[in-house]
């Protein structure tokens, strides 16, 4: 253990140790590390537990842990350095940098700041399966936020958002002129001498001190599979580091941007990133808890009357709580290896109230007792569903007609196929059965996120298996996957076959490419009509689901007509020209 010589600053943490077991045995932790750190010192800096239970091997200072969401201060400290240099203003339009920047509300895509993208303020609910375990790069996912429905207008609700953090960081690379990655690695870890902290889980779980993720379920902890690496999501939540590491960060923070004698983020920047930038719309639970706002990068509330500016992080087997004291100097870090666990809010309030000379408060019971309400919430979840159940129904269609892949703009593909008897489904590389509920409505269980979705297929006028609707966003509507019809109907050396001139009631009609990928049919008088891919070789018209054109081919494999089927009938056009 490295504390303070100083036998008065160590005073309030006599018999720290002995809480710190009481509660890791009492929540079932296996492992976590502390750090603590005042007036430019550190007070402490220790492992307790293990890092992998398996081989009993110990937690340590140097231990590597996922910090999930304290990396958003990394991300709002990277763009206060770049304001400092004159290359980013905090409330001048994101378009001005990035003119490929499009949000579902055109407002929002005029106005958005970058002050914005990093307090959580864009009106858009979180939409987290948007992006978790998805292969998709940075740029990928920042052009596909304009199809993300928002819940509220600009500015006017707090709602925790990690995709516009992963858009602040897209903002820092293309300024920087390198990667966020790089920049951070550049400008924030090289200067403060955080040699053991990393950005990729990949690389970071196969060093010999990293910590192992668990989980409790069921009264039972256990290992589980790392988190797949988050690559493009990455200034939201994607750096590993050490509490020996994470001391320099905190005292950084404490010491208002200064690191000995370089002052690395101008004072002013500071002071913006710990000052409440939006108000949060939670009630005030707890007396000792009030005045919640969100700064930029960090949570700040009143601690029993003290300034407290902090934030937390979680992933799937970690959790993390990076806290500042910044009036009385005072700097806490606490890393855990347990899924969703308080232990590191139970032991920062702990240190609180001794550095404070406060009496302690019941955290504890208080945390217990919100943990077995959610438990009894969940449990009473079960019983509704199978009471919603509707008995005795079967899907419309035989297992296989549900067989297809499905496209969202924003979320990308859903695949689902039969595997026996048995409907699986993919997305962003995660498997998962589905289970008949009722009708057409299938269940697939999470089982990282030990929730259970349903998937509740629909049909066309023609009676074909067309969209599945998914809860993946709680706020907004069900998101709807369109079934993707016509595979490799979008080669060009398949639609040239169909191109030429046909006749119709003794009018030409007229098949022509449209760029190398789709088909465009015209009549006199009328507007050109956009064909998309259904199967075979029938195609419909684009925005008119209930027209669509199927051409027909002879025993030599050439086109001789096309088949116009409308609402008001069906008419043959037979082929004059290639």
């Amino acid at each position: 253990m490295q504390v303070s010589d100083t036998t008065e600053a160590k005073k309030p943490l006599e018999g720290f140790e002995d809480f710190v077991h009481t509660i890791m045995q009492e929540w079932k932790v296996q492992g976590c590390a502390v750090a603590i750190i005042k007036d430019g010192e550190i007070l402490l800096s220790q492992g307790f537990g293990l890092r992998n239970v398996e081989e009993k091997l110990a937690v340590t200072p140097e231990t590597l842990f996922p910090i999930a969401s304290c990396t958003k201060a990394f991300t709002t400290t990277s763009m206060a350095i770049l304001a400092d240099e004159g290359k980013l203003d905090w409330d001048t339009p994101v378009r001005t940098y990035l003119p490929s920047f499009i949000m579902f509300d055109s407002f929002a895509t005029e106005r958005m700041t970058p002050r914005d993208l990093v307090t959580h303020r864009s009106g858009l609910p979180r939409h987290d399966l948007m992006w978790y375990n998805s292969s998709r790069t940075r740029k990928e996912l920042f052009e596909r936020l304009q199809y993300l429905e928002p819940t509220k207008d600009l500015r006017t609700l707090f709602q925790y958002q990690n995709l516009m953090y992963m858009a602040a960081g897209y903002l820092v690379g293309e300024l920087a002129g390198m990667s966020w990655e790089e920049f951070v690695q550049q400008r924030i870890f090289q200067p403060l001498g955080m040699t053991n902290s990393f950005f990729d889980i990949d690389k970071a779980k196969e060093l010999p001190n990293c910590s192992h993720p668990y989980l409790e379920r069921k009264d039972e902890v256990k290992e589980i599979p790392f988190y797949a690496a988050q690559g493009a999501v990455a200034p939201a939540g994607a750096i590993v580091s050490s509490i020996s590491d994470m001391s320099r960060w905190a005292l950084l923070h404490a010491n208002k941007g200064k690191i000995g004698e370089m002052q690395l983020v101008s004072e002013g920047q500071m002071a913006q990133m710990h000052s409440p930038q939006m108000v949060m719309q939670e009630a005030n639970r707890f007396p000792e808890l009030t005045n919640a706002t969100y700064g930029m990068g960090w949570f700040i509330h009143s601690y029993r009357g003290v300034k407290m500016v902090e934030h937390g992080g979680n992933i799937d087997g970690f959790s993390s709580l990076v806290t500042l004291l910044p009036e009385q100097n005072i700097g806490m870090v606490v890393l855990s290896n347990m899924n969703g666990s308080p232990v590191p809010a139970l032991l920062t309030y702990n240190i609180c109230d001794r550095l404070l000379a406060l009496e302690e408060s019941p955290w504890n019971e208080r945390f217990r007792k919100d943990y077995d309400e959610v438990k009894a919430a969940e449990s009473l979840g079960k019983e509704r569903n199978e009471t919603d159940r509707v008995q005795g129904t079967s899907p419309s269609h035989p297992l296989d007609a549900y067989v297809s892949d499905f496209e969202h703009p924003g979320y990308g593909l859903l695949s689902v196929e039969l595997d026996g008897e048995q409907l699986k489904a993919t997305f962003n590389s995660m498997e998962f059965t589905l289970t008949h509920y009722h009708y057409d409505t299938f269940e697939a269980h999470l089982e990282r996120f030990d929730v259970t979705l349903k998937l509740s297929f629909s049909t066309s006028p023609r009676g074909d298996i067309e969209t599945v609707s998914v809860p993946m966003e709680p706020m907004v509507s069900d998101i709807v996957f369109k079934r993707v019809h016509g595979k490799g109907m979008q080669e060009k050396s398949f639609l040239e076959q169909f191109t030429g001139i046909y006749e119709v009631l003794g009018m030409p009609l007229t098949v022509a490419l449209k760029g190398e990928k789709a088909l465009i049919v015209s009549l006199p008088g009328q507007p050109d009509l956009e064909l998309v891919p259904y199967k075979g070789t029938e195609f419909r018209v684009k925005e008119h689901s209930n027209i669509s054109v199927e051409f027909k081919l002879d025993t030599t494999e050439k086109v001789t007509e096309a088949v116009l089927i409308q609402p008001n009938g069906v008419f043959t056009a037979k082929k004059k020209t290639a």
